[in-house]
């Protein structure tokens, strides 16, 4: 590292390895469900083990993306955090709201409304939260030396990103109004916004990793930036399709959601393309392939498996099925959960002076998880494809039909438990590191 407040990054990433830990557990007691062991819904029920499932993979990428920024930030605008005590502030606040609403998910308290159920008061903590961490970040970035396209992307994907969390806090009465807010929150982050947090943090991997020219780099950037609006904003009315809202949508969804896979793939293309294009070797191989796996399976789990089912004329039969959560996990996996493993595996070494970069275990986490994934999407994709059939052609009763489809989450829980077997492995070779030393900066 360049710079000791850097060091903040380090735990926010404890934080967000933490996190994605406890979603995961939560994530098998609903594959044990699928399968007929249902001992630990007495304790807790598969609705509090979906809602805490689903919230923590949120809560867990954002506060990557927020060390991922801690952590760029200053190193692009040449120049200390304007605040190191209230970046560790906010990283405690953040921590708190995350414990309050999972202790809350266990005794009924939330909205209700999927992936938003946080209660309306912690809303309002979220967002103070928010602020405080977006004046951290962007007054580091004005008052530094220089503001760069790959810090001004980044920041513009977390401003964004918080801006749009607002219309999910409205209040409607009607619930097509509500839903229709409710998708600028869920569809406009991650096929929208978030993707330019993952181009600027691609962006300035590949700088360090490859060697290739930043002006090279970043004139992509742009391309990515234009391929994003146009396609995420319109494509959002994929999801309105069955919300009662005017017929338009479904054109207009149909159109744009089928230039979405455009966008990922000027990603994947632009990091082979850079890949090639480097002039040096880095010896920090594992970060290099969570950067390059992320721009080849976002690419695959975004924009394939989300075009596959997302035209009107397929999301008619495949909307709330299980083919869902077969785009929803590849996808996520590949466009965001990759970015935040491939930034850690890149800072780790740099933040604690220990120059551990092809360790067998962490190897074998990018290969165990990725495979494990990658079984765990087909499973879901066999099933879902099962389950369309027998749903909504031979009309069988929604029960019967995942009693049917019961064996695939045997398969998908082999396949879970290999991910598993990665991920643990990758949180090892974390802790290992140790903790970050100042040490560790580089002389300049």
């Amino acid at each position: 590292m360049k710079y000791k407040s850097q060091k903040v990054a380090y735990w926010f990433f404890a934080l967000c390895m933490l996190l994605f830990s406890l979603q995961i557990i939560y994530g098998f007691i609903m594959g044990f469900d699928r399968i007929g062991i249902q001992g630990l819904h007495d304790i807790i029920p598969f609705n509090t083990a979906r809602a805490v499932h689903t919230n923590l993979l949120v809560v867990w990428l954002l506060t990557g993306f927020m060390g991922a920024a801690y952590y760029i930030i200053p190193e692009e605008a040449q120049r200390e955090l304007i605040s190191v005590k209230w970046a560790y502030i906010q990283l405690i606040s953040l921590a708190v709201v995350g414990v309050v609403a999972i202790v809350g998910f266990h005794f009924n308290h939330w909205e209700g409304r999927k992936f938003l159920e946080i209660p309306r008061e912690l809303d309002f903590l979220v967002v103070i939260n928010v602020l405080l961490f977006l004046g951290l970040i962007l007054g580091t970035l004005f008052k530094g030396k220089r503001q760069t396209t790959t810090a001004l992307v980044l920041s513009m994907g977390l401003l964004f990103a918080a801006l749009l969390y607002l219309p999910g806090m409205i209040w409607f009465d009607s619930q097509v109004m509500d839903s229709f807010f409710r998708w600028w929150v869920v569809h406009l982050w991650v096929e929208g916004v978030w993707e330019l947090i993952m181009g600027g943090i691609l962006s300035f991997l590949l700088i360090k990793l490859t060697g290739v020219d930043r002006e090279v780099i970043e004139k992509w950037l742009y391309v990515i930036v234009g391929l994003t609006f146009l396609s995420g904003v319109l494509g959002t009315g994929h999801h309105y399709y069955f919300i009662g809202v005017n017929k338009i949508w479904l054109i207009v969804g149909g159109i744009f959601s089928a230039l979405e896979p455009l966008a990922f793939l000027a990603m994947a293309l632009f990091a082979v393309n850079m890949y090639r294009k480097g002039e040096k070797s880095h010896p920090n191989k594992i970060a290099l392939f969570w950067t390059i796996g992320a721009s080849i399976v976002s690419f695959i789990g975004a924009g394939l498996l989300g075009f596959a089912h997302t035209l009107p004329q397929t999301n008619l039969y495949t909307h709330g099925t299980l083919v869902t959560a077969m785009h929803g996990h590849y996808a996520f996996w590949g466009a965001y959960a990759m970015i935040v493993l491939a930034i850690i595996s890149y800072a780790l070494p740099n933040l604690t002076g220990r120059k551990r970069y092809n360790t067998t275990q962490g190897n074998t986490a990018f290969w165990l998880s990725n495979v494990g994934m990658l079984g765990m999407t087909v499973a879901f994709g066999v099933a879902g494809v099962a389950q369309v059939y027998l749903e909504r052609k031979m009309k069988m009763e929604f029960m019967a039909v995942q009693n049917e489809i019961s064996i695939h989450f045997v398969v998908l829980l082999i396949c879970a438990t290999m991910f598993t077997t990665g991920i643990s492995l990758f949180i090892y070779d974390f802790f290992k590191y140790g903790r970050p030393s100042d040490e560790a900066i580089e002389l300049k």
